[in-house]
């Protein structure tokens, strides 16, 4: 056994867990800034989880043994997905279990467990809310695919760490196919993580709320875990994108002298990433969810044409 792979790979694990809400945090405080507020605070969420977990649960009487369970499995799915990700080296013991396809299913299954917790109790809006994310899910699930089967076409394979280490640790080549690909990738990124413009996750009105009306029966550890879990969600999306787009600085297989690199630009990234997110959210208003199929379809439009580009000008004669 490899003890220096399974202690990179367990640190891994947990530094994704650690720092989760702290991309979260960094995220809501850039958009503070940047709409000339003060802001609650990068370290808000830790303090927003630590006071849920203080509290003491309360459950409807009617709430099904699946009302109680998912969120654990909601954050297990997520810490899963997020763990999976290649964001320090390539040569982990994980690392053969990586297919972007199988990340795919790992977001799929958390999401029917969430929406069917929501209709378990049987109030409208988790009723609403369910009906919405698999709408959204619906739409984004294909445009997602399109993305990673561009990536998959010029590594060949669907291996996320063959797809890093043909796109970061060869000869530079610029991919314009890419770039379709990554405007798809962060619209379904902004859908799938109840972000403006799709969804705001600060609000609560009914004509408007998607993830926040399923979570509204849930109290104490219990939302507490499906909040850690929404923040583990966006830094697996996060993680992906540096993974597909921006994969220089991860340490190739057995390089352990460029992991402290690796960490540092870890940060950097999903620093600048955050600041970006929130810079297309400060920019955004909340669309009307009628107009949400209009923005998935054009996700999935930029992905399709990224996988022309590449058959049209990248793939060999």
């Amino acid at each position: 056994m490899n003890y220096p792979s399974l202690m990179l790979q367990l640190a891994q694990n947990a530094l994704v867990l650690l720092i989760a809400p702290l991309l979260l945090g960094w995220t809501n405080q850039c958009r503070a800034w940047m709409q000339n507020r003060t802001g609650a605070g990068v370290m808000q969420p830790y303090r927003n989880l630590v006071k849920l977990f203080h509290k003491d649960a309360v459950l409807a009487h009617n709430a099904s043994a699946l009302f109680r369970y998912t969120p654990y499995i909601l954050l297990a799915c997520m810490w899963l997905a997020a763990a999976l990700v290649p964001v320090l080296a390539t040569d982990l013991p994980l690392s053969p279990a990586v297919d972007v396809i199988a990340l795919a299913g790992i977001f799929a299954l958390a999401r029917v467990f969430i929406s069917l917790a929501a209709m378990d109790i049987g109030t409208a809006f988790g009723t609403l809310g369910a009906r919405r994310e698999m709408l959204v899910g619906f739409l984004a699930e294909p445009a997602l695919l399109m993305v990673l089967f561009t990536a998959s076409t010029i590594s060949g394979s669907t291996s996320l760490i063959t797809i890093v280490e043909t796109l970061a640790h060869k000869s530079f080549v610029l991919y314009p196919s890419m770039v379709f690909a990554a405007v798809a990738f962060v619209m379904v990124m902004l859908a799938e993580n109840a972000r403006i413009p799709v969804d705001n996750p600060s609000t609560h009105l009914e004509l408007t709320m998607i993830h926040e009306a399923m979570i509204l029966e849930y109290s104490a550890r219990h939302l507490a875990l499906v909040e850690w879990a929404s923040a583990l969600k966006l830094l697996a999306y996060s993680t992906i994108g540096i993974a597909l787009f921006v994969p220089w600085g991860i340490a190739e297989v057995g390089n352990w002298g460029a992991l402290p690199l690796a960490v540092a630009l870890l940060f950097l990234k999903l620093a600048l990433g955050g600041a970006g997110l929130a810079f297309i959210e400060a920019l955004s208003a909340k669309m009307r969810i009628f107009r949400v199929p209009e923005f998935m379809g054009t996700a999935f439009l930029l992905a399709v044409l990224g996988l022309l580009t590449h058959f049209l000008l990248e793939a060999p004669a």
